[in-house]
């Protein structure tokens, strides 16, 4: 969201030059921002969604050498004091969701160490084969989604993780979608690693987090399982919460790590790249600007701005701060 005010990411490139030219069409912010055409009218559609540019009258222009194209339309920004305003509200407003968050996690530390029968959404499972059965099962039930937090240690065999694989395919094919944080060592587990990849490869939309707090899955609106260590003997037991004030608190613990988690996209998952893009990563990660790795590199600004663009896609990043973690995740750096 910060992007905006970056002039180094594309969203920034954009609004930035918006700033000091108004009355821009796409075409021209294209040109002027060393984006393609395709990229300058998504982050267009994205700022104005935002509320930090807005479309003008297409047929207003701005001179002889400045007119807009025929039918098409002018974008102007906000003032910046406008947007600035914008987001720090939304940083409060984040702020305000961790808090409520911890306090969240707090009751369910409680409720955890809780006889199980003092609330009656909360079941305990101990016996291992049951744990298993409880994973497919909220799967099966699923009818809209699946939400997970995918934490270590992975205690599966590559036989589990293919029969979660089965059924996962063919729950997605049926509809269900599903969303995963997976712990940012995932990439490194010989049988997780593959599997995610696998995974996001069908269709499922996936997050990484250096440290997620909790093993984690719910089953649309109607149940959690929530899996800890065993405090009194080797393996684990899973915590079944129904529909309840603390259901709500796990969805909306999981809703609060997702929107703070960093994309994974299947595209250069597991893979290697270039020593030159290699090189642009590293600049980009110590902050070096669209200019600097140019000059740099000895490589064209827009050759530069190209391969930036084309690594955030890759990696499922929109920030270049998303893009360093990624890669360092990764190994690429």
């Amino acid at each position: 969201m910060h992007d905006v005010l970056d002039p180094d990411s594309d969203r920034g490139r954009v609004y930035h030059y918006l700033v000091g030219h108004p009355r821009e069409p796409a075409s021209r912010l294209a040109d002027r921002c060393g984006l393609s055409e395709t990229v300058v009218r998504a982050v267009l559609k994205e700022l104005a969604a935002e509320e930090f540019v807005v479309a003008t009258d297409p047929e207003a222009g701005t001179g002889a050498a400045g007119a807009t194209a025929a039918g098409e339309g002018s974008w102007e920004a906000l003032p910046p004091a406008q947007v600035v305003e914008a987001l720090l509200q939304r940083d409060a407003a984040l702020r305000s969701a961790l808090r409520r968050t911890g306090t969240e996690l707090e009751q369910l530390y409680r409720f955890a160490r809780k006889d199980a029968g003092h609330y009656g959404a909360l079941e305990v499972v101990e016996d291992a084969a049951r744990v298993l059965a409880i994973s497919r099962q909220i799967q099966q039930a699923a009818r809209h989604q699946v939400r997970v937090i995918d934490v270590p240690p992975y205690s599966g065999t590559s036989g589990h993780y293919l029969e979660q694989e089965v059924l996962q395919r063919e729950r997605m094919a049926a509809g269900v979608v599903y969303r995963t944080i997976y712990h940012g060592s995932a990439f490194d587990d010989p049988v997780a690693g593959p599997n995610m990849a696998r995974m996001i490869a069908a269709g499922e939309q996936a997050r990484t987090l250096d440290d997620p707090p909790l093993k984690l899955a719910l089953s649309d609106d109607e149940l959690a399982v929530v899996t800890l260590a065993a405090d009194a003997r080797p393996g684990v037991v899973s915590l079944l919460i129904r529909p309840s004030s603390l259901f709500r608190a796990l969805s909306n613990v999981f809703e609060s790590l997702w929107r703070l988690a960093v994309p994974v996209s299947a595209d250069g998952t597991g893979t290697q790249i270039g020593d030159r893009d290699r090189q642009i990563l590293t600049l980009m990660a110590s902050g070096a600007t669209d200019d600097a790795i140019a000059r740099r590199l000895g490589l064209g600004r827009r050759t530069v701005v190209r391969r930036v663009s084309a690594l955030l896609a890759s990696l499922g990043a929109t920030t270049r701060f998303q893009a360093g973690v990624q890669a360092a995740r990764r190994g690429w750096l």
